[in-house]
């Protein structure tokens, strides 16, 4: 089933190491089928070099298996309930990357002193409560940082002791989002290091978002 969307999902797996954003086998990403619903998502416990279309794992809305010889991702629930709530989104990534769950770590939204941030997340990176792994419980969090925390624009929230999900309109979309998240997370980091940092006027940064999502690129 889904062979195409099995084969991008499997392939673009392999960005989260190549990227610094895992370790071992932690984090994932999933891909939903618009037209079947049916959400395709890494299976549990195999390293990322194992991966490829054949055992990714295929679960309905619902986050029952549909195709699969695997055990799904601990965090299917997550992405299940995110795909409900949210229909405008056909891909989500789970990562544990370092210096965004630093801030996890404290609680604490990344605050936006980048131009990088505000072009691609229009303003802080909000970070959600805390909440247990393997039901709906994280997803649910997600989805309400989402939509009512301190920026509604964010395809990214990092979640308190946990670590980083991003949403995008396809897995690959997402992908970018988690990369971008973990590199302005650095930044900020180090910036914080060497004194205060300036800050970037709200007006300011709705202008460079909107020229970033408008007007940048082909």
């Amino acid at each position: 089933m889904l062979e195409a969307l099995r084969k991008a999902v499997a392939d673009l797996h392999a960005e989260l190491p190549a990227n610094n954003l895992v370790t071992w086998t932690s984090g994932n990403i999933s891909g939903r089928d618009k037209e079947s619903g049916l959400v395709v998502i890494k299976p549990s416990g195999l390293r990322f070099e194992q991966l490829g279309p054949e055992n990714m794992v295929v679960v309905d809305e619902n986050a029952a298996i549909v195709e699969s010889n695997y055990k799904a991702s601990s965090d299917t629930a997550t992405h299940c309930y995110i795909y409900r709530e949210m229909p405008e989104v056909g891909g989500i990534v789970h990562t544990h990357s370092p210096y965004a769950t630093a801030w996890a770590a404290l609680g604490k939204d990344i605050p936006c002193i980048l131009t990088a941030m505000a072009d691609e997340f229009g303003g802080p990176i909000p970070c959600g409560g805390f909440a247990l792994i393997g039901g709906e419980e994280i997803g649910r969090e997600v989805v309400r940082v989402l939509r009512e925390g301190s920026n509604p624009h964010s395809p990214a929230v990092i979640m308190q002791n946990h670590g980083v999900f991003t949403v995008g309109p396809t897995p690959l979309e997402a992908v970018k989002a988690a990369i971008m998240c973990e590199d302005v997370a650095r930044t900020v980091f180090l910036a914080y290091q060497l004194g205060q940092p300036l800050p970037i006027s709200a007006d300011d940064i709705a202008k460079l978002h909107k020229r970033y999502t408008t007007v940048y690129g082909q």
